[in-house]
């Protein structure tokens, strides 16, 4: 199992001013922009760092970051390593036979494939392609099933690696979720573009956590449904993700 690194225990104390009557340990990645990354200060940063704060605050509770490999996030957690994972984890029933969930905090959304610009990819005839995923994602098992018999699915440890693949000229596309690569494609300046059809998969993204933890659960669920019917989760979805929304709000 991958080491665990505390963020500088990251920890943010939450409760107008007063010591919080318990703690939350939320393992993150730390490579996933623009739901989690870390900062220039090394410090975890992003949408869900962002909202793991407001949720402590409601729940009244001390949010502690703990930044951990994507692939050893779940083992980590049933290990008791952490609390919580919040980490662009989506609901799957495969992850549901192990681990439970929130509520969730982000609306199912396409997955997408992009490619260089002027590439020509046939997706009715999708054969001998080079496809980039990163491993353990909805993505990476969508493409081993759909995609492996006809062409080679390249899986990475972080999704960065695999965007600076496609850009070296050694993956033909790379399929992610659609809210991570948006800002790829933006940013890129028409170097990178999108291709091939939208992907549903998934049921959202929310808080991983053990299913023994009940009533963890139901104050999570609690915090999260009154920062949905107040603004703050669409106000963090519209910061950190190029104005979408509203989905919640009432």
């Amino acid at each position: 199992m991958k080491k665990i690194i505390l963020a500088a225990l990251a920890t943010l104390t939450l409760s107008s001013g007063a010591m919080a009557q318990d703690s939350l340990r939320i393992a993150t990645e730390g490579a996933y922009a623009p739901w989690n990354f870390l900062d220039e200060s090394g410090k975890p940063a992003g949408y869900e760092i962002e909202l793991a704060g407001a949720i402590c605050e409601k729940a009244g509770l001390t949010c502690e970051f703990i930044v951990n490999d994507w692939d050893s996030i779940i083992p980590n957690l049933l290990a008791g390593n952490y609390d919580a994972i919040m980490a662009g984890m989506s609901i799957t029933e495969e992850r549901k036979q192990t681990i439970a969930f929130s509520d969730e905090y982000f609306p199912p959304d396409p997955s997408r494939y992009v490619a260089l610009a002027g590439a020509e990819i046939d997706f009715d005839a999708l054969t001998g392609k080079r496809i980039g995923v990163q491993g353990g994602t909805i993505q990476a098992a969508y493409a081993e099933e759909n995609l492996a018999k006809d062409n080679t699915i390249v899986s990475f440890t972080t999704a960065d690696q695999a965007v600076a693949d496609l850009s070296a000229g050694n993956l033909d596309a790379i399929f992610a979720d659609g809210a991570y690569v948006d800002p790829i494609v933006t940013a890129s300046s028409g170097a990178i573009d999108y291709t091939g059809p939208d992907i549903m998969i998934g049921e959202g993204m929310a808080i991983g956590l053990r299913k023994e933890d009940t009533d963890l659960t139901a104050k999570l669920d609690a915090a999260i449904e009154a920062l949905k019917a107040d603004g703050t989760v669409d106000g963090l979805i519209a910061k950190w993700f190029d104005g979408r929304g509203p989905y919640y709000a009432n």
